[in-house]
């Protein structure tokens, strides 16, 4: 499978080395063993996916496992409407600069319970620094989500990613909030 991925030097910026996950699509038995991989290792019942590359991979799993029930979508400014107080904004820290990203309060309470918390696995689509991975799991682990007047809180149970890249050691910063599996290590 690492075989499959492209990279490209200086992109978006000079001294970034771009990994380019799209050829994994592009091969249908790849792209299966990877779903299925994703499948054997998601132990939530709530998967969170930041855009758009995560919503390709993360997305099969309420076909392929019996587990995930509820897909949370994270996503850049303007793309997800919303009702007054729902909107969460995270303001991240990535590799190549700054982004702020979005999630609704209404995503995770449409997900499942389990016991008075919602587990989240984290799935993203490569990891270099684990700053848009910390970020999320740190503003969705200081949620507090109302459902038919019970109070919940967020716990991130795992993050999942398709590819490390392991000199950056964003592994380490991750495991301080939960334990990270990787499918492939670069």
């Amino acid at each position: 499978m690492i075989n499959t991925l492209k990279f490209y030097q200086d992109f978006p910026k000079e001294g970034i080395k771009f990994v380019d996950i799209i050829p994994l699509l592009q091969d249908k038995a790849v792209y299966k063993q990877l779903i299925d991989k994703l499948t054997q290792f998601t132990t939530a019942a709530n998967v969170a996916a930041p855009e758009a590359r995560g919503f390709l991979f993360a997305s099969p799993l309420l076909l392929t496992s019996e587990k995930v029930q509820n897909i949370i979508p994270i996503r850049k400014s303007g793309k997800l409407p919303f009702n007054e107080g729902d909107l969460i904004e995270v303001r991240i820290e990535k590799e190549y600069g700054f982004d702020t990203l979005f999630y609704r309060r209404s995503d995770i309470a449409a997900g499942v319970a389990e016991g008075d918390v919602f587990e989240v696995t984290l799935f993203d689509d490569v990891l270099a620094t684990g700053g848009t991975a910390e970020g999320v799991a740190r503003s969705m682990e200081s949620m507090r989500i109302v459902v038919d007047g019970k109070e919940y809180g967020v716990k991130i149970k795992e993050f999942i990613f398709l590819v490390e890249i392991e000199e950056i050691k964003g592994k380490e910063r991750l495991e301080k909030i939960a334990p990270v599996t990787s499918l492939m290590t670069i």
